[in-house]
């Protein structure tokens, strides 16, 4: 008998009678399974093929048991009973103390008075409690004044003055040389409570803290606690402690509590850089471990638009650490929905224990004494299901991954030196099958991405964000409708003489190819997340040679089947798992990122890869499937369905149900804009209601219940004024260019900014040294344009080099605390040797705009007006600004 790899193509005029046994034990005519009738040739032994009902109830049973395992992990926040260290309920009682006074922007009097004055006086009952103890506890209160440059959202400059950091040092009482950081920080985005970021994690440190310090035992080493206030205004405390504090000399290694969502389980997203001792301290001392290094891999790709303080200990401290995030409910961060009573206080538990358990074993360990031996190499580690966390250098995991693909090519090898296949016929064979594989996936993907241009063009974008499902059923019915149609062709066209049994296993050997070379490729990037198609190839190759026997004996017999998916298990719940974090992550985001990405390419790309990667291994039971008209229907059926239903407007992407709301981000400023000319004098002045729209939909669903917010008032970018001579807070004008403009009555707070330009002096080296003085609000942004020919050489910000270069213009971020004197500094500018004729007059355009945030300068009569009447669904996050520009 030929080997079962065999391919036999049946000649067009032979006859084809021959018996295949159906999977229930009855018989069926017309299935092609080998026997051509050759009267020198054995008969093939009857083989099973699956029946198309059994087929899809199998893989979907698969899929939703799975995925039930998923969220049901999920929803287990704590492992077993507490152990009593960490009091959650004392904890959560600090939570609501702290969100109970509402918004915490920098420089209010709720950041800076109240907060503050809070935290220290817990912070001094700690140590009241404590001292008696083997303990002391030493609180300093920092304002720093620095300045520093970062290449985040494309690149921008920021200077701090009188920021609050509170520094709580808990040490032996015979001192200590080497300390562990814990950071959090207390202040909030404007509009917001910050439950979730951050207050939760600074009520977890006050309760570790309590906990640390009522420690019979001294500790080995010191832990510092900084509470930081000024955190979202882009890492500006942490950057002044780590490189003004005195104590940040003794921080070996930190860890970094945040939050991209509210609530759930915390996640190590970030290790590093490098020391992977501290991977495996979380390893060994978590108690509810919940942990990735894809996460970690992903985020510092740069995909997702957001940063945490890590980067300012990494980079400016140059210190390893562990980055932490509550990433669940993405919907509602940095809105007013960010409440105490969302929190779970199992939520809170399980944040505490790991917390307090890694501190604790940190602080205990000889390594943070002496980390030079432990600090090279990286580490992989996830977790499964949450259950425990699996952890190897990644030097093992590369040794892991070649042995892996090496197994893998041995088995296709020893396939293809089979007899019967000489000739390089079973490699011709596989090269095309994976020809066809891939082709289907990119026909699949391109017609999904059609589909999702189709969705735009009607007007229907983001109908899933409120109906995650929805998006499934659509772009997931029509994704694997696509890939079932593509090899149901090729197996009744293109193999129309070919036994079934063989096409499924030659498809089964092209996903364990495919997966396996982006194992290889992965690997060779030295990329840890390498460790995915690794478990992909390692336990499907060892299921089908386990299975090798009975497949070959009875073909898709339903004890093959369910052996078979059982042997995919592991990997595919892990796989499922990576899939929730990508969409628990990606689908919030689309919320605000802007007006210019186009977030159903971005959603169907994403359910469209997630479809081709988990039917991979499912393309075996095509080929074994006597038939797929059925579930081609079936999946038509869906599709159709949710498409009239997305196309008639049922499916509407915002929400402002209590229990799980879906606000759409609405930016008001009401301002006024004042235009100098090269002479002083004012050019030109206008006031408004600016308006953007944090997503694609613009205010397509706003215009309905506000008519005067309408396309007919759509703001154009001046190129001859900086930032488009709008008042960006952040320099993400290249995310919202669509935003709007309702004129409004001008804005009179009650302490305008003061800009003068204090000296202006040609240097011996041919520049212009230019020196200004502001007196703000707390938030106030920096616009420098030079004209064409003309450059900044250097200013009195960052390392004295401007940096960061945005399209010719320059963006400095400013903020204060409380009693800050006036913000003074000075830039060098080279001037053109010929100037633009076409261009503004001078040599560089200056502006500044505030931004009023907190009390009765940050209200209108006017914005209070129209924010009465957005819809309920709608989240309008509003303030004061004004905008005034000049030409030297």
């Amino acid at each position: 008998m030929e080997s079962d790899t065999t391919f036999r193509r049946i000649k067009p005029f032979g006859t084809q009678n021959y018996v295949a046994q159906d999977n229930d034990g009855s018989r069926d005519r017309g299935v092609d399974n080998g026997y051509n009738g050759d009267p020198k040739r054995k008969p093939e032994v009857s083989l099973y093929l699956l029946r198309e009902g059994l087929a899809a109830s199998l893989v979907s049973v698969f899929i939703l048991v799975l995925w039930g395992l998923v969220h049901l992990s999920l929803q287990q926040l704590v492992i077993g009973k507490p152990s009593g260290d960490f009091n959650a309920v004392r904890a959560r009682q600090h939570l609501e103390k702290i969100t109970s006074v509402g918004p915490r922007p920098v420089g209010s009097h709720e950041n800076e008075v109240l907060t503050v004055g809070y935290l220290l006086e817990q912070i001094e009952n700690i140590r009241v409690e404590t001292a008696a103890g083997p303990h002391k506890v030493t609180v300093d209160v920092q304002r720093p004044t620095g300045t520093f440059s970062i290449d985040f959202l494309g690149g921008f400059t920021s200077f701090y003055d009188r920021v609050t950091n509170i520094a709580v040092r808990l040490e032996p009482k015979s001192g200590s040389q080497h300390f562990m950081l814990a950071n959090c920080h207390f202040d909030t985005v404007a509009n917001s409570p910050g439950a979730s970021d951050d207050a939760v994690s600074c009520a977890v440190m006050l309760e570790v803290l309590h906990s640390l310090a009522n420690q019979s035992t001294p500790l080995l080493h010191g832990v510092i606690f900084l509470f930081n206030g000024a955190e979202e205004n882009i890492l500006q405390a942490s950057h002044g402690f780590i490189t003004q504090h005195p104590w940040a000399k003794q921080v070996r290694a930190f860890i970094n509590l945040e939050a991209a969502g509210v609530g759930g389980k915390e996640v190590v997203f970030q290790t590093g850089p490098e020391n992977p001792w501290l991977v495996q301290a979380y390893v060994q001392a978590a108690k509810h471990p919940f942990a990735s290094v894809v996460g970690q891999e992903v985020f510092q790709s740069g995909i997702i638009p957001s940063d945490t303080d890590f980067r300012i200990y990494r980079d400016f401290g140059n210190i390893p650490g562990i980055d932490l995030a509550f990433i669940e409910n993405g919907f509602i961060y940095h809105t007013k929905y960010d409440t105490a009573d969302r929190i779970l206080t199992d939520s809170i538990q399980r944040a505490g224990d790991n917390i307090l358990a890694v501190l604790k074993y940190l602080v205990n360990s000889e390594k943070l004494a002496d980390s030079s031996e432990y600090r090279h190499g990286n580490m992989v580690f996830y977790d499964l299901l949450g259950v425990f966390v699996v952890a190897y250098p990644a030097r093992v995991g590369t040794i892991l991954n070649y042995m892996v693909a090496t197994a893998t090519f041995l088995y296709l090898a020893k396939k293809a030196s089979m007899p019967g296949n000489g000739g390089g016929r079973y490699v011709r064979e596989l090269a095309c099958a994976t020809g066809v594989a891939v082709l289907s996936w990119v026909v699949t993907l391109l017609s999904v991405l059609i589909l999702a241009l189709l969705v735009t063009l009607l007007g229907r974008s983001m109908f899933w964000y409120n109906h995650f499902y929805a998006s499934i059923c659509l772009y997931g019915a029509a994704a694997t409708g696509k890939m079932v149609l593509i090899h149901t062709l090729a197996k009744n066209l293109y193999y129309g003489g070919v036994r079934l049994v063989e096409l499924g296993d030659l498809y089964f050997d092209v996903s364990l190819l495919l997966w396996c070379c982006s194992l290889v490729w992965l690997t060779q990037q030295g990329l840890c997340s390498a460790y995915v198609p690794m478990l992909m190839v390692a336990f499907p190759l060892a299921t089908r040679l386990l299975l090798a026997r009975e497949f070959k004996n009875r073909g898709a017999s339903l004890k093959y089947s369910v052996l078979y998916l059982l042997g995919l298990g592991l990997p595919y719940v892990h796989f499922m798992f990576l899939i929730w974090v990508v969409f628990e992550i990606f689908t919030p985001i689309m919320g605000r990122s802007g007006t210019e990405i186009p977030p159903e390419v971005v959603m169907a790309t994403l359910v469209t890869l997630a479809t081709i990667f988990l039917s991979s291994f499912f393309l075996h039971f095509i080929y074994l499937a006597r038939s797929t008209k059925w579930i081609l229907a079936g999946l038509a059926s869906v599709f159709v369905v949710t498409f009239l239903m997305m196309s008639c407007g049922f499916l509407f992407p915002y929400s402002a149900s209590p229990e799980s709301p879906r606000p759409k981000r609405v930016f008001l400023q009401h301002t006024t804009r004042t235009f100098h000319n090269l002479q002083g004098q004012v050019e030109s002045r206008d006031s408004g209601l600016w308006i953007n729209s944090f997503d694609y939909t613009g205010i397509q669903h706003i215009t309905p219940h506000i008519p005067d917010i309408n396309d007919s008032i759509r703001t154009s970018c001046r190129e001859d004024r900086p930032f488009c001579g709008y008042p960006w807070f952040l320099p993400v004008k290249f995310l919202s260019k669509k935003n709007w403009y309702l004129p409004a009555p001008e804005v009179s707070p009650s302490s305008p900014v003061e800009f003068s330009l204090l000296s202006r002096e040609e240097t011996s080296w041919g520049t212009v040294k230019m020196t200004f003085s502001v007196k703000g609000p707390s938030h106030m942004s920096l616009y420098l344009m030079p004209h064409r020919g003309a450059g900044l050489s250097t200013w009195s910000f960052g390392d004295g080099t401007p940096q960061f270069d945005l399209s010719g213009e320059y963006f400095v971020f400013y903020s204060r605390g409380l009693d800050a004197p006036s913000w003074t500094f000075w830039f060098e500018i080279q001037p053109p040797r010929d100037p633009d004729p076409s261009g503004p007059e001078g040599m560089i355009s200056v502006a500044i705009s505030t931004h009023y945030f907190f009390g009765q300068d940050s209200r209108t009569a006017q914005l209070e007006e129209v924010l009465r009447k957005f819809p309920s669904w709608a989240f309008p996050s509003s303030w004061v600004s004004t905008y005034d520009m000049y030409r030297y």
